[in-house]
């Protein structure tokens, strides 16, 4: 199979980093940046791996050296970006626009800016726009946070409902393989809380409520 050819030098690395220090705006990127710095750190590695003659002890540790310099740029060559991306999800809740070039991001970097509008647009209306309106806006943010606990419950009910057959159920089992019935009309039982709703759902039951 034919080597697959690398795209990323150290010196191209070097030269992205200077790039991206020097000026505001994110500048573009081949669309498998990260994927071709994984290629060529992995081709640094197999280097080091090879037990060959003609590689010194000197080439060895230039490579090492160059491994380590090359995980630290990419690291500040992320943040930096990531620093840019949070400075245009910011102006993009705040003015609400649509033109806002985001060319020069990846794919990857495209769906973070998704999210974090997404964040800052919740907790702006959740609160300057409730404190405008005269609410409380903790408050407001807290009543979104139990929502949010409350809709990463599991949504099956607990414990039981005392119900009563509309008709007769022939013998059933349940998800852990327990068996129930069979049930005759007008029979009255205790059942767990989550085959009652199916069976109150499909009519054969009704809840017996306390008064």
């Amino acid at each position: 199979m034919e080597a697959k050819e690398v795209n990323i030098t150290y010196e191209v690395l070097f030269e992205l980093l200077k790039r991206e220090k020097d000026t505001a705006d994110l500048q573009k990127l081949e669309p498998n940046f990260f994927n071709d710095f994984v290629d060529y750190l992995n081709e640094k590695k197999n280097m080091l791996g090879k037990e060959d003659t003609l590689f010194s002890y000197d080439e060895k540790k230039k490579t090492e050296k160059q491994i380590e310099n090359a995980k630290r740029i990419i690291k500040e060559i992320y943040e930096r970006r990531e620093k840019k991306i949070l400075n245009i999800a910011l102006l993009k809740s705040r003015t609400k626009s649509n033109v806002i070039d985001t060319s020069s991001l990846l794919e990857n970097e495209k769906r973070f800016l998704d999210e974090v509008v997404k964040v800052l647009d919740i907790f702006r209306n959740d609160v300057i726009a409730n404190v405008i309106d005269g609410k409380h806006a903790s408050e407001i943010t807290m009543k979104k946070e139990e929502m949010d606990e409350k809709d990463n419950e599991p949504k099956e009910e607990k414990g039981t409902k005392l119900v009563r057959f509309l008709c007769s159920v022939p013998k059933f089992v349940g998800k852990e393989l327990e068996e129930y019935g069979p049930f005759a009309e007008e029979d009255i039982a205790n059942l767990p809380a989550e085959i009652a709703a199916v069976l109150i759902s499909k009519g054969r039951v009704e809840e017996i409520k306390e008064n």
